[in-house]
């Protein structure tokens, strides 16, 4: 090999040797990070502060579910922590309407659980994809649209429910039109004295991730924890669904839910609940591997991040998705490890 071929080759391998701790040593020190932050004390501070919630399907206001189901219902949520019900009224049409027929068995769910279970509340849980990544879907930027959404959760307060969730997506970070809606739907919410609640995306894990993440792959994963905060503001409870994280190990799954608590507990005021969500299904994907997203490791995660943020903080709890695919298991670790 002659000089000038060396000099190619050189120059070639420190190419090709940088180009691999480019792409490999900040994955590394990332797992790194979130292996360690599954680790420490949990604090016997940090468990149920009788504030948790739970993703119920539709079968419980379609006529599907009947009075055995509501009263093993009502003995399984016994000694929990679990004071919402979070159940599926919808979905929305893509104009922001809401169709009664999908409820009709709402007064019978509503009035059941609360002789079964007093001073349980039962919210409307309402969504639709949004047409932020597609052709089709419930567009935001439609005022009309808007004002139909602030229709239908007057329409399921006005059927008995006890308050509304929505979950809309995907919902990219700082929409605007989105905080618009929060604040329509607050001014109803708050002339009723119920409360409004949202499902959220997870907080950046880097700052501007998002913005990268989207203009890699056209979807936005992530909220920025400023817009996190807006949306937090704007509700009486949040609900982060911290879970479908990519994260191929029970370790950095359980460290990527303790960051995602503790970023969330600084951009949440104390004026508003903050839930941390539980995968109470089994699916295995690239986004979620139901061996490493455990509700044990999702509910320590939980509760490090707590502890090490805000272990004081009373409005906090946990969220369980979802009744119709939770297995014994999942119950008795979150029995386990948060009650």
């Amino acid at each position: 090999m002659d000089g000038r071929l060396r000099r190619v080759w050189r120059r070639g391998r420190w190419f090709v040797l940088g180009l691999v701790l480019l792409l490999v040593v900040p994955p590394l020190f990332g797992a790194l990070a979130l292996r360690v932050s599954y680790t420490g004390d949990l604090g016997e501070g940090t468990r149920t502060r009788g504030k948790d919630a739970f993703w119920i399907g539709h079968a419980w206001v379609d006529g599907r579910k009947k009075d055995a189901d509501l009263a093993a219902l009502a003995a399984r949520l016994k000694d929990s922590g679990i004071r919402d019900l979070y159940v599926h009224a919808g979905p929305l049409e893509h104009d922001g309407t809401l169709r009664a027929a999908k409820y009709p068995r709402a007064a019978w769910l509503v009035d059941g659980l609360h002789r079964a279970m007093p001073g349980i509340r039962v919210q409307a849980w309402l969504g639709d994809v949004l047409a932020t990544e597609g052709p089709v879907g419930l567009r935001l930027e439609d005022a009309g649209a808007r004002r139909a959404v602030v229709g239908s959760a007057r329409q399921v307060l006005d059927a008995g429910f006890d308050g509304v969730h929505f979950d809309l997506e995907p919902l990219h970070s700082d929409d605007r039109h989105y905080l618009s809606l929060l604040d329509d739907l607050g001014r109803l919410t708050g002339s009723r004295k119920v409360p409004l609640s949202v499902a959220a995306h997870q907080i950046d894990p880097l700052p501007g991730l998002h913005s990268v993440n989207g203009a890699l792959s056209g979807s936005e994963k992530w909220w920025s924890q400023e817009f996190f905060g807006e949306v937090a503001r704007r509700v009486d409870q949040i609900a982060v669904m911290s879970y479908d994280t990519w994260m191929p190990l029970e370790s950095l799954y359980g460290g990527y839910v303790a960051q995602q608590t503790a970023l969330a507990l600084e951009a949440t005021p104390e004026t508003t609940d903050l839930l941390m969500g539980l995968p109470f299904f089994h699916e295995d994907d690239l986004g979620h591997h139901e061996n490493a997203e455990t509700v044990a490791a999702a509910v320590k995660g939980a509760r490090l991040g707590l502890a090490r943020t805000d272990p004081g903080r009373e409005r906090f709890g946990l969220a369980l998705y979802v009744d119709f695919a939770a297995r014994e298991g999942d119950w008795a670790a979150y029995r386990a490890g948060w009650l």
